[in-house]
């Protein structure tokens, strides 16, 4: 049983930990606390830099000076302990004289894997190891995908009107069917994803940019990636004039790419088919070998469907205009309707001013 203390400095440290979300891939977005046991106050915090580095366990060393001699440095996940660009966070731990340290979850990367937690230990500093586990499971779980399945973390963004229904653009111009406050909050989701993805039809229907248009966030927009549809489409898109981040065109043949998005300045990408479609699994393996860790989801029910049916869905975020009656009890029905392969749990319903968000995790 994980001591009250624990569980609560290991909670901010996950707060720090999803500051990063959306700048660090590869790398994990770690937090790390720095605390004095005798009179628990923060001496230090931090959280894994843009790019991956630095790592939040020397920030948070660094922030405490020589305090952090005698100290417990709560650490989302297991310190690294090999060399690579940075030298391993372990010798910062133990250089700065850290007396306890505390971590969430083991690091699956074949370079730690336990080695962390076991040099730690044989330097004489105590190591518990499982404090808030599944939240800090939760929020490097796109790091742990990435080395377990060769995957990212894969989330689905949903907005649908209050019968449920995907209203859809005409014309090149995007149909709203949400507030203001669900707007910005999907454009959060974009912030703290590496990588967007969305169909053909969208592109066509809604002709959007993609990007995260918060103030301060702009910065923090994913890459772009549209999966090509099987009917040729010819315009003027504005995606592919933007860049502010980059843009990316899946195809099983590059014969099929339109001259319009050849004249750009949008990557190509050829992946595997099967029966003359699309093979999914081979796109997401593509998006981790470009150290895409977390991925959004947007476009309509034709990708969502797609993703759902190889079960490869991890969260969906369920933004659904308000009916009258405000009774959404029909809210996993709903789902359902565009999802319905993999077994998901109702985690969290938010209202807002005109909306409501229900969050589903999958259900394990």
């Amino acid at each position: 049983m994980a001591l009250e203390i624990d569980t609560r400095f290991m909670a901010m440290a996950v707060q720090m930990a999803e500051r990063g979300l959306g700048t660090t891939a590869p790398n994990p977005s770690v937090g790390a606390v720095v605390v004095c046991p005798k009179t628990r106050k923060v001496l230090g915090r931090g959280w894994t830099q843009p790019g991956g580095r630095p790592h939040a366990e020397p920030i948070a060393l660094k922030l405490s000076g020589k305090a952090a001699f005698g100290a417990t440095l709560y650490v989302t996940l297991e310190p690294c302990s090999h060399f690579g660009v940075s030298p391993p966070c372990v010798e910062a731990i133990m250089a700065a004289g850290v007396q306890r340290v505390v971590v969430g979850i083991k690091d699956p990367d074949p370079r730690v894997a336990g080695r962390g937690l076991t040099r730690l230990r044989e330097a004489g500093i105590a190591v518990s190891l499982g404090v808030l586990s599944s939240a800090c499971r939760w929020v490097t779980l796109g790091h742990i995908l990435r080395v377990t399945e060769r995957r990212p973390f894969i989330q689905l963004k949903l907005a649908l009107n209050s019968a449920g229904q995907v209203p859809r653009g005409k014309g090149g111009k995007p149909a709203w069917v949400t507030g203001a406050d669900a707007c910005k909050r999907g454009h959060l989701l974009r912030a703290k994803a590496d990588a967007i993805v969305i169909g053909q039809k969208t592109l066509v229907d809604d002709n959007p940019l993609l990007t995260c248009r918060l103030p301060g966030l702009a910065h923090q927009s994913p890459a772009r990636f549209i999966l090509s549809g099987k009917t040729p489409i010819s315009g003027t898109f504005r995606i592919f004039s933007d860049n502010s981040t980059t843009t990316s065109w899946i195809t099983r043949h590059t014969s099929l790419v339109p001259s319009t998005i050849l004249r750009s300045k949008c990557a190509i990408i050829r992946v595997t088919d099967v029966d003359n479609q699309i093979w999914l699994p081979a796109v997401v393996e593509n998006f981790v070998a470009n150290g895409i860790t977390r991925l959004l989801v947007e476009g309509g029910p034709t990708i969502w469907r797609a993703f759902d049916r190889f079960r490869l869905v991890d969260e969906v975020i369920m933004f659904l205009a308000r009916s009258k009656t405000d009774q959404h009890q029909d809210a996993i029905e709903m789902l359902k309707s565009f999802v319905s392969r993999t077994p998901f749990k109702l985690i969290r319903k938010t209202a807002l001013e005109h909306d409501d968000i229900f969050i589903f995790r999958k259900a394990t």
